[in-house]
């Protein structure tokens, strides 16, 4: 069973952000950015109380800017999705999670170490160049369903 309701539009749409955002970080780098998008739709609570789908995930709009650097860069982001990332795509929609970005709601690549908290938000780990940061204990108990 899938974890969040989804189209071929919607693995497309996670194919090339996960290509866009960590193609250099290898298979496990795109799954954990994956995984971190699948988590925003799960999640009913912080910045992502009206996000329920994958397009509100990619798409939203946080302090006039997009989320998600490569939607405005775009020249990764904007290419056709490859279908080894459409398979990472549907395993995260189906069931992939592991450690650092397991129940992450949100990643970014710093310029130097990852800071302890992003946004008053706790470090969970990092994989290569991206830190992952998970919600607040009691914060947002449907990012660890």
């Amino acid at each position: 069973m899938a974890r969040v309701k989804h189209t071929s539009k919607d693995i497309d749409l996670i194919a090339r952000m996960i290509h866009a955002e960590a193609v250099g970080e290898g298979r496990i780098g795109m799954l954990m950015v994956g995984n971190v998008i699948v988590n925003r739709a799960v999640a009913d609570c912080l910045d992502f109380r009206d996000v329920r789908t994958i397009r509100d995930v990619i798409f939203q709009v946080q302090g006039g800017n997009y989320s998600f650097e490569a939607v405005q860069k775009g020249n990764l982001f904007y290419g056709p999705a490859r279908d080894l990332e459409r398979k990472l795509a549907r395993d995260v929609i189906k069931h992939w999670r592991q450690h650092p970005s397991k129940y992450a709601l949100w990643y970014f690549n710093p310029f130097g170490n990852c800071p302890p908290t992003w946004y008053d938000q706790p470090f969970a780990g990092q994989y290569k160049q991206h830190c992952y940061y998970e919600p607040q204990a009691n914060t947002c108990d449907s990012a660890y369903r």
